[in-house]
């Protein structure tokens, strides 16, 4: 008797496959979309700036249009709104992310749709922020004084100032803070250091320099961790030569 191949249909993961008469041929498999890479990752932002992560997508031949949104996982920020997304070439995005977006764990879901609009593949992928603040330095000011302001050559000079800082609406003394005092003398362009003195209770200073030529002092607060630089006007000394 004559034995007939019976040809039958079998389902399986990614597309279907069809049996006939002992020979197996796979048909195409079905759309995708997949987020490749999301650069930087995590993605830092420091102080004020604004720091841009660039989505980069595969889709299927099939897609003719793909939306990517973007939007934080944590439960206290629900109520934001998806995060504006820039696309570039090709199916690749970027989104720009400063100090005021939510820390912590974020979605990006990429989303493919074919010609006719309808969603064919979709996509989910995860990455973190992390938004690290910049101190602030507060503004300084530093004052100083020569005197006199013309003195005989080989007398000493009183140099004096004050070092502030402001907090607020109000100046304030900077305590025990180094301030260096430098002279240029006339004709020339180089700074050289003379003496350095720290700031007292009252933020004042005070140092004696012999003076030999004419010239111009500066004193110069080189800041720290919590307060800005600064540096005083120049004070200008005439120095003349005793005679009979």
């Amino acid at each position: 008797m004559r034995k007939i191949a019976v040809g039958f249909v079998a389902a399986v993961a990614g597309g279907t496959m069809l049996l006939s008469g002992g020979t197996a041929v796979a048909a195409t498999k079905a759309p995708t979309v997949k987020i490749r890479d999301i650069s930087p990752s995590p993605v830092v932002v420091w102080g004020h700036k604004t720091t841009t992560a660039n989505f980069k997508i595969d889709a299927h031949r099939w897609a003719k249009k793909v939306e990517l949104t973007v939007e934080p996982v944590s439960p206290r920020a629900r109520t934001m709104r998806a995060k504006e997304v820039k696309r570039l070439n090709n199916w690749r995005f970027a989104v720009p992310f400063t100090s005021h977006d939510p820390e912590g764990k974020w979605r990006a879901v990429a989303v493919a749709f074919d010609k006719r609009g309808k969603r064919i593949a979709k996509d989910t992928s995860y990455f973190h922020v992390d938004v690290r603040k910049v101190r602030v330095k507060a503004d300084t000011r530093l004052t100083l004084d020569a005197s006199p302001s013309r003195v005989r050559k080989g007398k000493a000079v009183s140099l004096s100032g004050r070092l502030v800082y402001q907090q607020g609406r109000s100046w304030r003394a900077v305590n025990r803070e180094k301030v260096d005092i430098y002279f240029r003398a006339a004709g020339t362009r180089a700074w050289k250091w003379v003496k350095s003195d720290r700031t007292d209770r009252w933020g004042k200073f005070s140092v004696k320099d012999r003076a030999l030529r004419s010239g111009s002092y500066k004193a110069v607060f080189k800041g720290d961790h919590r307060l800005d630089k600064a540096t005083s006007r120049t004070e200008n000394v005439r120095v003349y030569n005793w005679r009979r």
